[in-house]
C-alpha cells in the first residue's frame, strides 16, 4: 500500500489527462483510495490518503515490481506479504510510459517468481492473476488469453496482453500467471464504463517490465530510442493508392529536420514496413519497435517509395522528453466564386510569399469546399501531392490538379498530401463527381 499526505478541500477531485479525452473515460487505472475521517468535502487540515496495489518479488534480495501509477504521488510504500510481515519500501525507479515501476526492500531469502515467455502464449490459452481487489488480499481469479499485441490510447510502447480475467481495484501490479506457474505479464489496466470490472483486461508482457526493470535498476532511468517522423496508420485505399500489395506498414507524414530520420535519407510519403530485421504491420508496432531499439546503435529500415522497396539504414536518437509542437490556426479565406473541381473544391496558387514562409517548393491551398465535396479537407488547407497507383505528382498549379483529375476514373481511389498548419497528414479520395 502507498500513503500519500492531501489536503481537503471543496473542489471536485480532477484527473491528470482525461479533460479531453472521452476514450479514457473507460480505461481506468485502478487504484482504490480510501480518506480515513474524512466526513465529506470542505476545506480542513492535512490528513492520509492510502492506496492498495499489488507487486511480486523478483530476486531473493528485496527487488519487486509493481505499476508506476500505484506508486505515483506516494510519500511511504509499505509491503505487506502473506504471512503478516511488513517492510517499508524505497523507489528505484518508475515509467509512466509503460506503467512499470521498482521497488526494493531490505531483506533476503525472499521467495522470488519465475518468468515465462510471453511471445509463447496463444489466444485460448488459461491464464491466472493474484491480486488485492478491493483490498482481498491474495485473491486468485482466471480467464483467457483474448488477445495479444493489443494497442491503447496513448500506450504506443506496450503490446498489451488481453485477458477476461476479472481484475478490479487493487490487482495493478499483480503477476499475471501461465498454467506452469510462470509471470507472463503485469496486471495495469482494465476497459470498463462502470470503473469495475467487465471481461476486458491488459496486462504488460513480462519481457517488456524486465527489460524496463533492468534500465531502472542499472541507472535509474529508461532510454528509447527515435528517429523524428510522423506517422499514420495504412488504410486499404491507401495501400491501393500507392500501390501497396495490402494495408502494412506506417505511413511517413513528415520527417523532422536533422533527425535521425532525415540524415538516413526518409521522406514524407515513404510507407515504412520493415525495422531493424522485423516486420512493421500496423503502425502502432514502429514506435514499440524503435523505442526498443538502444540509442546510438544502427537499424535498417525498409521502406515503400514510388513503387519499390528501398533498404536505409538509420542510427537512432534518443527519445526526450514529450515536446509540444505549436500549430498555426489556419486564417479563413472568403468562398470563392470559382467552379469547384471534380472533389467538390475550390483552390489557388500560392504566392512566393506564402511559400517562402511555409518552406515547401508547390502547393494549392483550399479556398472553398463545397457540401458535396468528396475529399475530406478544409479552407486554408494546402495540397502538396497527389498519389495514385504508386505514382506520386507534386502540385504545381490549379490547372495541373484540375487535369489530373480530370483523367481519372469515376471510382478512382488516391490520396492526398495535405499540410494543416505544422502538421502533415494524407487523405484518401474513393471516386469522384462528374462535375468540374
Amino acid at each position: 500500500s502507498t500513503t500519500q499526505a492531501v489536503r481537503r478541500t471543496s473542489a471536485l477531485p480532477q484527473i491528470p489527462g482525461m479533460e479531453d479525452d472521452e476514450i479514457q473515460e473507460f480505461f481506468r487505472r485502478f487504484i482504490p483510495r480510501q480518506q480515513p475521517g474524512v466526513p465529506g468535502p470542505g476545506p480542513g487540515p492535512r490528513s492520509e490518503s492510502r492506496s492498495l496495489g499489488s507487486g511480486f518479488i523478483l530476486s531473493a534480495d528485496g527487488y519487486i515490481m509493481t505499476n508506476a501509477h500505484v506508486l505515483e504521488g506516494a510519500d511511504e510504500i509499505n509491503v505487506r506479504f502473506t504471512d503478516k510481515r511488513e517492510f517499508k519500501a524505497k523507489v528505484i525507479g518508475a515509467d509512466k510510459r509503460t506503467d512499470v515501476a521498482l521497488i526494493k526492500i531490505e531483506a533476503s531469502g525472499l521467495p522470488a517468481v519465475r518468468f515465462g515467455d510471453p511471445s509463447k502464449l496463444k489466444v485460448g490459452e488459461w491464464v491466472v492473476a493474484i491480486g488485492a481487489p478491493f483490498g482481498f488480499e491474495n485473491t486468485v481469479t482466471a480467464g483467457i488469453v483474448s488477445a495479444k499485441g493489443r494497442s491503447l490510447p496513448q500506450e504506443n510502447f506496450v503490446p498489451f496482453i488481453q485477458t477476461d480475467v476479472a481484475i478490479n481495484p487493487g490487482n495493478s501490479g499483480g503477476p499475471l500467471f501461465n498454467m506452469r506457474g510462470e509471470v507472463v505479464g503485469i496486471n495495469s489496466q482494465i476497459y470498463s464504463r462502470t470503473g469495475g470490472f467487465m471481461g476486458l483486461s491488459f496486462a504488460i508482457p513480462i519481457d517488456v517490465a524486465l527489460d524496463i526493470q533492468k534500465q531502472l535498476r542499472d541507472k535509474g532511468r529508461v532510454a528509447r530510442g527515435r528517429i523524428g517522423v510522423v506517422i499514420q496508420e495504412v488504410t486499404r485505399d491507401l495501400a491501393t493508392s500507392f500501390g501497396l500489395d495490402r494495408p502494412r506498414g506506417a505511413l511517413v507524414n513528415s520527417v523532422e529536420k536533422g533527425s535521425p530520420a532525415d540524415r538516413a535519407g526518409i521522406e514524407a510519403s515513404d510507407i515504412i514496413i520493415g525495422f531493424d530485421g522485423r516486420p512493421v504491420e500496423n503502425s502502432s508496432d514502429l514506435p514499440r519497435l524503435v523505442g526498443s531499439t538502444r540509442p546510438g546503435s544502427q537499424a535498417a529500415v525498409e521502406v515503400w517509395r514510388k513503387g519499390a522497396t528501398r533498404k536505409l539504414s538509420v542510427t537512432v536518437g534518443e527519445l526526450q522528453e514529450e515536446r509540444i509542437a505549436a500549430r498555426d490556426t489556419p486564417r479563413s479565406q472568403k468562398p470563392s466564386e470559382t467552379l469547384a473541381n471534380r472533389l467538390g473544391i475550390v483552390v489557388a496558387e500560392l504566392s512566393a510569399e506564402k511559400k517562402k514562409e511555409m518552406r515547401i517548393a508547390n502547393g494549392l491551398e483550399v479556398t472553398d469546399v463545397r457540401p458535396d465535396a468528396r475529399a475530406d479537407v478544409r479552407r486554408g488547407d494546402v495540397l502538396l501531392t497527389l498519389v495514385h497507383k504508386g505514382q506520386h505528382v507534386e502540385l504545381k498549379s490549379v490547372e495541373q490538379f484540375n487535369k489530373l483529375l480530370a483523367g481519372l476514373d469515376k471510382s478512382a481511389v488516391f490520396t492526398l498530401q495535405v499540410r494543416r498548419g505544422d502538421a502533415v497528414a494524407f487523405v484518401t479520395v474513393s471516386g469522384l463527381t462528374d462535375k468540374g
